[in-house]
């Protein structure tokens, strides 16, 4: 079997996240012009010609409405780019952008494309969560008969599955949302580019969503978030496949959990010779992916038997890796993650994650990638690794290498 190529991140930008309110930054904009606005900045930072172009494959979880009929496609169409270009828009939820990178590394690393763009967009602002109305999660019977839960009765069962307090909850947020206000005011985020909102009138040139007044104090004051659909018979479904145990810990709020956000994110993806003919120099090299499922029952816990399974495959060990950028799919999830792969806090999430920057859900693991690159480049440090997980317990990872 001939060997593989290897597949280069060429540039990996996004936008600000905005918040997912009427009045946030981004909200009067369509997820085109988000796109729009990123084609147009890779063409002027790599000096890429879209003729080269043969493909783009966009993670996006909610597929209706604006975001529907294949956005990967049709925001080629709408950026103005040459109609030869195809276009595919995976779903594997939050997982979806780096599942979108790695299917365009995959492509390249077989010889099938040469230059591939890949990503994500969500605007949750203008297509809500579950809109598209997904049986699964809102038919009871089927969700009964799939044995799928609802992202935060997984997470409140990841909290009472290993102990996890309110306390170590709040912890884990006040800790994301000092270091994402430390990010945001210091520049670390390099792979940024404003975004103009014309309706407004106003440019957003950073994160939009991190609240640095949080406090230990406002944590606490908040009311537990899934205890109410819990006590309409989820808790009672739950506890029946853990018979160890004799209630949930409810200990998710909107505080600790991933804030809801419109954001997009593209990054260029190509071969060698792709590289060579735009005379520019890689950022790093694609070196190993992976995909798994992790217990249904835990939903959004898939982040981190993907990061332990990757490690595991390629014969390497925490240390052996410079920086993680981890999902934080709800606070219980990153303490999960401390407790199984003992990573230190100087290297995973070190410019917060998503309960503070939030979470925009087909595009967060491409903006974890390009943040992930943006500090590994800030400390010349080489090796990352970013994870994220999906619904039903999906999980995807990806390591990347400076070159």
């Amino acid at each position: 079997m001939a060997s593989l190529n290897h597949a280069y991140i060429y540039d990996a930008i996004r936008t600000p996240r905005g918040k997912a309110r009427p009045d946030g930054a981004l909200h009067d904009l369509t997820p085109y012009d988000l796109l729009s606005t990123l084609y147009s900045a890779l063409e002027t930072r790599t000096g890429l010609n879209a003729k080269d172009i043969e493909d783009v494959v966009l993670g996006c979880a909610t597929q209706s409405g604006e975001q529907a009929a294949n956005i990967a496609k049709t925001s080629t169409l709408y950026h103005g780019w040459p109609t030869s270009i195809p276009g595919i828009t995976v779903n594997r939820y939050c997982s979806s952008g780096i599942d979108a990178i790695n299917f365009a590394a995959m492509k390249v690393m077989t010889g099938m494309n040469e230059l591939v763009v890949a990503g994500g967009v969500e605007m949750m602002s203008r297509v809500a969560m579950l809109s598209d109305k997904p049986a699964p999660f809102m038919d009871i019977k089927l969700a009964g008969k799939l044995g799928m839960f609802m992202m935060g009765s997984g997470a409140d069962l990841v909290a009472t599955l290993h102990d996890v307090s309110r306390e170590d909850a709040d912890a884990v947020a006040l800790l994301s949302q000092q270091r994402a206000a430390t990010a945001n005011e210091s520049g670390h985020f390099t792979s940024l580019i404003p975004v103009y909102n014309p309706i407004k009138d106003t440019t957003l040139s950073k994160e939009e969503i991190v609240r640095p007044s949080t406090s230990k104090e406002s944590l606490a004051a908040m009311k537990a978030s899934f205890a109410e659909l819990g006590a309409k018979g989820v808790d009672a479904a739950l506890l029946s496949t853990i018979p160890e145990h004799e209630q949930i810990n409810h200990v998710h709020t909107a505080a600790n959990s991933p804030a809801m956000a419109d954001g997009a994110a593209t990054l260029l993806i190509g071969s060698e010779a792709a590289g060579q003919k735009l005379n520019v120099t890689p950022r790093a090299r694609i070196r190993a992916m992976i995909n798994v499922n992790d217990d249904t029952r835990t939903v959004i816990a898939g982040c981190v038997a993907a990061t332990k399974s990757l490690l595991a495959k390629e014969g390497l060990t925490v240390d052996d890796i410079d920086l993680f950028e981890i999902h934080e799919a709800f606070a219980a999830t990153m303490v999960k993650c401390k407790q199984e792969l003992g990573i230190d806090d100087d290297k995973l999430n070190v410019n917060g994650g998503c309960i503070a920057l939030g979470h925009p859900l087909g595009a967060t693991g491409a903006i974890m990638t390009g943040t992930l690159l943006d500090e590994l480049e800030r400390r010349n440090l080489k090796t990352g690794i970013v994870a994220a997980s999906g619904a039903a317990g999906a999980g995807t990872a990806l390591m990347i290498e400076r070159v």
